[in-house]
């Protein structure tokens, strides 16, 4: 047998193993009306004593944190919380995160996690679509909360809950209740015939994402949902329940608080839960903890290479890590450093039905469609033209798809029967923003597909890798940052007439950086710009460049260039106008000069 032969029978058997192993946990977990609560009441039942999740020196097992499930579900009850209700939940990680909503789930009811980043008008807006009538608060983020409840239509009955970490707590709000008191007065199960009428439609989660355009969305997560996704990497991975996941990104995301969890818990294996990620204490986190696998995002990863080398690194149990976006620049220099046997980069949205996989390790890759795959997961990539950021349609009026090579947007075919069980987009609780995301009409009149807004190629193996992001999205620390939202908080300071927002990309650095393009007043405050943007905006989403231009190029149908802004950048010696940085050591904005410019793109100021 040739070489090439060989590669290509051993790769479509790794694909196919995969397959079949996804496959079958699938089945498992999404047949016979299994919840998200009974991933975890099985392994109650089964192994009450395994340790179910490892946070800052507590442990906490299978059979304690079902009984935690158990008082948050009695609480809820007894505060009025019924099915399809939603409960908001502003917490930092921790295991009462997770009991929080398994509670929840045990009575049907929904948990709206909301992003710890976010302040200001994007905090009262998540608040508010998520119409919660209860707000569970970590003493943590009072002060955010504090921060907007003047902006907020209805005020939810807030639920105040102790962190460990800063005890004792601090004193209740007027009209606040004590979370802690409650739970503790809690004695036994919730009601049965609650539990009981609990199926894998009803909905667990709003998990908030920032889309393309706008405020985040809420975006819907079924039991089922959870339960597939928690199936599909569970099998990806292997996972069994001698494995343990760290876990130090938010559980408020889809791929902290959704895949890393859900694979562990599939398996019935152990979560070693941080509170954030701490470069610095990443490798002695992983041997102290005997932790076999971690999920990454690609910012998290140069984080780590970014940390000088130290001894123990590469000195672990991890047998794999699982993330997305790896940049191909540093994937195989991450893996050497620190001794990663396999790295398993995936492809996938909150709210989408796309999903691929990078089984074999091909550096660079998103994933990979073998062809028995492409007969289950309708994906395609099809033409798109980006002036018009419209997919290019033939003369028959249908979109056409890409050959290898040739850059498209990837969409998911979403089945017409509601209870199929693949492809579904389950849509935001925002019908209009739902529609948005539906390309109809592609290959036959009347099929509705998911956009992923999201433009890839693929080879002629099928591997398929990321090109760009459609519209005014950019990312930046490993979050999407819409340009609008920014704009938006930006246009309201005073002094500010207009606010182009845009991303630049930074030398040694993954995704691109905000930048603000701003025409002012003479009266313009720069340093009360920069208080405003540290007050109301998520740390990721902080323009670190500000522009001041006389005036604002505009298109033909009054729409902010930005092609040439983000062609110029930062660099002042290819700007005519004044420029500014976000110094984090002087703690404002400061003038970007040639030396300022050349210490950023060197590396020596971090940022």
């Amino acid at each position: 047998m040739s070489s090439g032969l060989f590669e290509k029978v051993q790769r479509e058997a790794t694909y196919l193993g995969a397959g079949a192993r996804i496959l079958w946990r699938m089945r498992r977990f999404t047949s016979g009306g299994f919840t998200a609560a009974d991933l975890i009441e099985q392994w109650a039942r089964k192994t009450p004593d395994a340790e179910a999740i490892r946070f800052e020196g507590r442990s906490t097992s299978y059979g304690e944190l079902d009984a935690a499930g158990d008082r948050f579900a009695a609480w809820a009850q007894s505060a009025g919380v019924e099915r399809g209700d939603v409960v908001a939940l502003l917490m930092e990680n921790r295991p009462e995160y997770m009991a929080c909503w398994l509670g929840l789930a045990k009575i049907g009811a929904i948990g709206a996690l909301i992003n710890t980043n976010l302040r200001g008008a994007p905090l009262a807006h998540c608040l508010g679509v998520s119409e919660a009538r209860h707000l569970v608060l970590g003493d943590e983020l009072r002060d955010a909360y504090l921060g907007v409840r003047e902006q907020l239509e209805t005020e939810p009955r807030v639920w105040l809950a102790s962190d460990p970490a800063t005890e004792p707590r601090g004193a209740l709000e007027p009209g606040w209740e004590d979370l802690d008191a409650a739970l503790e007065a809690q004695r036994g199960a919730p009601d049965p015939a609650a539990r009981a009428r609990v199926s894998q439609k009803d909905k667990l989660f709003y998990i908030y994402t920032s889309g393309t355009t706008g405020n985040p969305k809420a975006a819907n997560i079924s039991h089922y949902r959870f339960l597939y996704v928690s199936a599909a990497f569970c099998g990806m991975a292997g996972a069994t329940a001698q494995d343990r996941m760290y876990v130090v990104l938010p559980l408020y995301h889809s791929a902290g608080g959704m895949c890393a969890i859900g694979l562990t818990f599939a398996a019935g294996g152990t979560v070693v839960l941080r509170r954030r990620f701490s470069a610095s204490k990443f490798w002695e986190d992983c041997r102290s903890e005997g932790v076999t696998l971690f999920q990454y995002i690609g910012e998290l990863c140069r984080y780590l290479l970014n940390v000088p080398p130290e001894m123990g690194e590469n000195e672990h149990r991890i047998r794999l890590c699982l993330g997305n976006g790896l940049r191909p620049d540093i994937w195989e220099e991450f893996q050497e450093r620190f001794a990663i046997p396999k790295i398993l980069e995936f492809y996938g949205a909150t709210e989408g039905n796309v999903a691929l996989f990078n089984a074999d390790g091909r550096v660079g890759a998103i994933g990979r469609m073998s062809p028995l795959m492409r007969r289950v997961m309708k994906i395609k990539l099809v033409r798109f033209d980006v002036d018009r950021e419209v997919p290019v349609r033939g003369d028959d009026g249908f979109c056409i798809e890409c050959g290898p090579g040739e850059t498209g947007e990837a969409i998911g075919r979403i089945p017409s029967d509601p209870n199929a069980p693949l492809g579904q987009f389950e849509g935001y609780t925002d019908e209009k923003a739902t529609a948005k995301k539906v390309l109809r009409d592609v290959a036959e009149p009347g099929d509705a597909w998911f956009r992923t807004g999201d433009l890839m190629r693929m080879d002629e193996d099928g591997y398929f890798y990321f090109v760009d992001r459609i519209g005014d999205t950019f990312r930046w620390k490993g979050e999407n940052v819409s340009t609008n939202e920014v704009a938006e908080v930006l246009g309201r300071q005073p002094g500010v007439k207009e606010a182009n927002v845009y991303g630049v990309t930074v030398p040694g650095a993954d995704g691109r950086a905000g930048m603000a393009s701003l025409v002012v007043d003479p009266d313009f405050d720069l340093k009360g710009l920069h208080d405003a943007v540290h007050r109301e905006l998520a740390t990721y989403a902080r323009p670190l460049f500000i522009r001041l231009q006389r005036e604002m190029q505009i298109t033909g149908t009054f729409k902010h260039r930005k092609v040439d802004l983000v062609k110029e950048g930062f660099d002042p010696e290819a700007v005519p106008d004044l420029l500014y940085f976000d110094d984090p050591e002087e703690r404002a904005y400061v003038t970007l000069d040639a030396a300022m410019n050349e210490r950023i793109r060197s590396g020596q100021v971090r940022i």
